[in-house]
């Protein structure tokens, strides 16, 4: 079997050699640019505004309906367009990392630069950060209801991973007339991420993001059980993701008892 590449500059190469892209800085700069062009379309969009127009009132439902605040004070979502170095390091993964076809192609074909501003589904996100747990299915259920009047697709996928990371990962696309490096345009069908999390889980996921960057950036090379390895960095940012995991359960779980107590 091929070896695979182990890190990301043996992935550039690899780029090279077996499909004649060379990773400059005028990949980076074409990339920034389209990024750039399509967050702003974006905020200019229907569904956007609306997300960001409805925020008291969800936060007033929600109050109504459990006597706590949906979201923390003056909270806006912001979006985001993915770092380049992020964004080729993802490439990385899904094409070299992730592939179990390899040396073959993953199932839905390598992701090259004629294909990967549609392949990539987070280049432009945003984190809607929520105060408990129960207000994650709430947000769910009112974004579905947004893409569902403006005829827009809508995935939903609860993560629940084995490293103790919690979040629901909304997706939906729409098309957007972009440049090309010859400086005519392409319309193309992207990809919007839209994660929803709680407070205590965003508080984490910011402590232990350069960890988590840092291992996805290598590839597998031990068999051995983190859930043994007490001593290591990855037992203690995975578990304390699940600890919390099960905090956040048991406070909404109390939340309700007392409310039914009150009734």
């Amino acid at each position: 079997m091929v070896e695979k590449p182990k890190d990301i500059e043996e992935y550039k190469k690899w780029l090279k050699e077996q499909h004649g892209v060379t990773v400059t800085e005028r990949t980076k700069r074409y990339y920034e640019a389209v990024a750039a062009k399509i967050k702003k379309d974006f905020e200019q969009s229907e569904f956007w505004i609306e997300i960001v127009e409805n925020l008291r009132r969800y936060e007033e439902e929600y109050l109504l309906k459990t006597g706590y605040p949906l979201f923390i004070a003056n909270f806006e979502p912001k979006l985001e367009t993915k770092p380049f170095d992020s964004f080729l390091l993802k490439t990385f993964r899904k094409n070299i990392l992730e592939n179990e076809r390899y040396p073959d192609e993953p199932t839905d074909s390598w992701i090259l630069p004629k294909n990967w501003f549609s392949q990539i589904n987070d280049i432009l996100r945003t984190l809607i950060v929520v105060k408990y747990l129960d207000g994650i299915d709430f947000m769910v259920r009112k974004v579905n209801s947004l893409c569902e009047q403006g005829k827009m697709e809508f995935k939903c996928f609860l993560e629940a991973r084995e490293e103790g990371y919690y979040a629901a990962h909304l997706y939906t696309r729409q098309k957007f007339e972009i440049p090309q490096e010859t400086w005519d345009t392409t319309t193309v069908d992207f990809s919007i991420e839209l994660q929803i999390t709680t407070q205590l889980q965003e508080v984490i996921r910011r402590l232990l993001h350069k960890y988590y960057e840092e291992k996805r950036k290598k590839a597998k090379e031990s068999d051995e059980k983190w859930q043994w390895n007490y001593k290591s960095n990855e037992f203690i940012a995975n578990y304390l993701g699940h600890i919390l995991h099960y905090v956040e359960a048991m406070i909404v779980e109390v939340r309700e008892k007392q409310k039914e107590e009150k009734v």
